[in-house]
């Protein structure tokens, strides 16, 4: 019997109907323009956020974790509504009301995904649910439309006002590859992303600053594109080229300017990156990632001095490129770098946390590896 299967039997008294788990991710490159269009290159990481469900006679969803010490939330299925106050359960709400469910269950979750470090633990927890939900009750919803289910619940229910990124490559990611995916119509072409055989590592950098997206910062400059969009009476950023932002510069705030800017440049950057990857051309892919965190840093502005100096470390360590990842604010930032440098890159950037008084950084890596997937 599963682990998961195990804490469930011990919550509830027997085994679950059913068991899935969804990976958090890694963005390689594609931040904050899956709102817009744009494209983004992610992979899944080994971490994963595992679910038992089982189905009940009573009108009340149960939903316990191993992160909360097993105690049991109880909420009736007439008071599930975004209007709802909560926590972390909303997430799993979310989904329920997003798929339609009306029948009790009983649900027990084990996330494996670091909370708060920008690996979209809460992607991971959404499909995790769907995944199990959609298989348990034959809803039938292929990928792509369980993504856009994973979103409302987080866009309507949770009331962030994420894009489709984090839900499609915890769903749809496979083994070996890095998820080229379309924001506009959730086409996915699959890139070979073997570092490794290049004598290269993908290091992860967790600032252990936590962020928390909810809180405004996020939707404030989502805001800013949308108003750009409306002002220049386009689509999204995907029909927005470099040429057009600057010769229309004066009919936007020079805030709106900036976030635009990052937007039409980092989905150049994107493409460019795929191209770079199909040739193996690993120094260009720095360039790239080093140019996404410029962007972010200056024109997103959603760095923070944690992600800058983990950034900024790895550099004079020797990498290839790096940059924040995630949401910003906090979270994580990754560096592409020699698979001989990885204990000297990692005790630079111990050393200049303990220079500026941070938090010591938490490091691991991670190969592209499988999306959300039934037990």
């Amino acid at each position: 019997m599963s682990s998961i299967s195990l804490h469930f039997e011990k919550v509830y008294g027997r085994s679950p109907d059913i068991c899935a788990s969804a990976p958090g991710r890694v963005n390689l490159i594609g931040e904050h323009i899956d709102f817009s269009e744009g494209f983004v290159l992610p992979f899944a990481i080994n971490d994963c956020t595992d679910v038992a469900i089982a189905k009940t006679n009573e009108n009340v969803i149960k939903i316990a974790s191993v992160q909360r010490g097993s105690e049991v939330i109880s909420v009736a299925i007439s008071d599930i509504s975004p209007d709802r106050t909560g926590d972390w359960e909303r997430y799993v709400l979310g989904v329920i009301w997003a798929l339609g469910i009306e029948t009790g269950l009983e649900i027990f979750i084990d996330g494996k995904v670091p909370v708060g470090a920008g690996l979209s633990s809460s992607a991971a927890l959404e499909a995790s649910v769907a995944t199990a939900l959609n298989s348990l009750f034959f809803l039938g919803h292929d990928l792509p439309a369980l993504a856009l289910l994973c979103q409302k619940a987080e866009n309507d229910y949770v009331g962030m006002p994420c894009g489709i990124m984090d839900q499609s490559v915890s769903l749809m990611a496979e083994k070996g590859s890095a998820l080229l995916l379309d924001c506009r119509d959730l086409t996915t072409k699959n890139i070979s992303f073997n570092v490794a055989s290049h004598g290269l590592e993908l290091l992860i950098i967790d600032t252990q600053i936590h962020h928390e997206l909810v809180d405004g910062g996020y939707a404030e400059r989502r805001a800013s594109c949308d108003s750009v969009v409306a002002k220049l009476n386009i689509t999204s950023m995907r029909h927005l080229s470099i040429d057009q932002l600057l010769s229309q510069k004066s009919e936007i705030t020079e805030t709106e300017f900036n976030r635009a800017h990052h937007a039409v440049t980092e989905i150049q950057r994107v493409l460019d990156a795929v191209i770079a990857l199909e040739k193996s051309d690993f120094k260009e892919l720095g360039k790239l990632i080093n140019a996404s965190h410029e962007s972010l840093r200056d024109d997103y502005t959603v760095s923070c001095p944690e992600l800058d100096c983990a950034v900024d470390a790895s550099l004079a360590a020797g990498a290839l490129g790096a940059r924040m990842v995630g949401g910003g604010f906090g979270g994580s930032a990754i560096a592409l770098i020699k698979a001989e440098n990885v204990e000297s890159t990692k005790l630079a950037i111990q050393n200049a946390f303990e220079s500026k008084s941070y938090k010591a950084p938490r490091f691991f890596t991670s190969l592209p590896s499988q999306g959300a997937r039934i037990h």
